[in-house]
């Protein structure tokens, strides 16, 4: 199984222990484009124009601090990818509290999509920065143009032939979508908060619950040493940890997609 998260905007201050090495990355194929990105970024944040860079990168007057840092990414102190993220999907991820069976398994199956590294596993060590995916950065462009020309291989080669459980907001989905086989072994999830009402109750999607109900999801999963074989399975592991979970029409060579519906936040 493979699982897909998104990267928070959320992280460690900084980190703990040697500067960032891409050759020691997971997926090294992606190294050459990671270097051509991380290049980009570091000139531009150390570059004359702020004013440009906190465009290009949707930060504030108040956050110019994130361009200092940025600008020194390539000598920054380095913790793992599960370390540095710390978004509301991580708390309730929780991944230092994981039993050591369940962070094995984190390791193997977990992907961090990312607009700087492409996608990296949660032991990978990398430095805190920021540069959404939705950044156009000189001589890159849009991010998510560039790593969808990117990622494919890469990705496809990560999947294997087991089930992947994509959990990814809009925004990094647009940077691989699975195709042929490995959509049709995809599940992806939406998560409806539902509200008793009269005469019917409601639903809708609550972003910070949502993200929430993601981290709790992938924590069940791998705390119960799921290891479905085929996406019937994964759907299954799911209700059988006791999720209300309803399917979507499929469409031949498309993804499954799921909701899961929560009554309390």
């Amino acid at each position: 199984m493979l699982i897909l998260l998104p990267p928070s905007e959320g992280k460690a201050e900084a980190g703990t222990g040697r500067r960032l090495d891409l050759s020691r990355l997971s997926l090294p194929e992606l190294t050459p484009a990671r270097d051509e990105v991380l290049t980009a970024l570091v000139a531009l944040c150390a570059g004359p124009d702020e004013a440009a860079a906190r465009a290009a990168l949707g930060l504030s007057e108040g956050q110019r601090g994130e361009l200092r840092r940025n600008a020194r990414l390539r000598e920054a102190a380095t913790a793992p990818a599960g370390r540095i993220y710390t978004g509301v999907l991580y708390e309730a991820l929780d991944l230092a509290s994981l039993p050591p069976a369940a962070e094995r398994l984190a390791r193997r199956c977990v992907l961090v999509s990312s607009g700087l590294w492409g996608a990296v596993r949660l032991t990978d060590r990398i430095p805190p920065y920021r540069c959404p995916v939705g950044a156009r950065l000189p001589g890159i462009g849009a991010l998510s143009t560039y790593w969808r020309r990117v990622l494919a291989s890469a990705m496809v080669a990560a999947a294997g032939n087991g089930p992947v459980l994509d959990l990814r907001s809009g925004a990094y989905a647009a940077t691989w979508a699975p195709r042929g086989a490995v959509a049709e072994r995809t599940v992806t999830v939406r998560v409806l908060h539902e509200r008793a009402s009269t005469p019917v109750p409601t639903r809708s999607v609550v972003s910070h619950f949502n993200k929430a109900t993601k981290g709790r999801l992938v924590r069940d999963l791998l705390t119960a040493g799921v290891r479905p074989r085929s996406a019937d399975a994964l759907v299954g592991a799911l209700r059988d940890l006791k999720y209300t979970v309803e399917e979507q029409p499929t469409v031949t060579g498309r993804p499954r997609q799921l909701d899961v519906v929560v009554t309390a936040l």
